[in-house]
């Protein structure tokens, strides 16, 4: 009977440290959350010399776009939540004629601009997977890269364009952040989400 007990607390202990790698650790971010126990996220860091305004501009104009800007990422549709002075809230949708399994998975996500002390601006983003899920292929990285990626990344603006440096990326077990998976450059299938 002990060694079973050990054996099992063991095991739950294994569980344990595996589901809290699993969880977001950057308690400054604010995160949209998951209905989805286990799920993959990311977060990201961003300092731009751009004014968080023009910055913001920009990223509001991709994720309401509603197809005026396709998205690089496989062609999928983002759609703007809400927004305050300092912060956006957005979710994408991927193409399931371009994702695995075919399926029209949601990611949320929360963006929040902040002055830096040089003038520019401090981009805090954070993108949750609303399904279970811990390999990402990248998507939650992307979600936010490509609303806030310039013409130096290879990216198209709509509104201004602005160089950025990442200085901070994290994310769950899993989740990946290779930015060549972000721009596919023969993206032809946007799909059209109904309200």
């Amino acid at each position: 009977f002990f060694r079973w007990a050990q054996q099992t607390f063991q095991m739950a202990c294994r569980l344990l440290c595996f589901c809290v790698s699993l969880l977001p650790l950057g308690l400054a971010f604010k995160c949209p959350g998951s209905g989805a126990f286990i799920h993959a996220w990311c977060e990201v860091t961003v300092l731009t010399s751009a004014h968080c305004l023009d910055a913001m501009a920009e990223m509001k104009a991709r994720a309401s776009s509603d197809g005026k800007w396709p998205d690089p990422h496989h062609g999928g549709h983002y759609k703007l939540l809400a927004s305050s002075e300092n912060q956006l809230w957005t979710q994408r949708t991927a193409n399931p004629l371009k994702s695995v399994g075919g399926q029209a998975y949601l990611d949320k996500q929360i963006v929040t601009f902040n002055r830096n002390n040089e003038g520019g601006c401090r981009i805090e983003a954070c993108s949750e997977s609303q399904s279970t899920s811990i390999f990402d292929f990248s998507t939650n990285y992307c979600n936010m890269r490509n609303l806030y990626c310039g013409v130096a990344d290879g990216c198209r603006p709509l509104v201004k364009d602005f160089t950025n440096e990442e200085v901070e990326i994290k994310a769950s077990v899993g989740a990946g952040t290779d930015s060549s998976k972000c721009l596919v450059p023969d993206v032809v299938d946007v799909i059209t989400v109904v309200s």
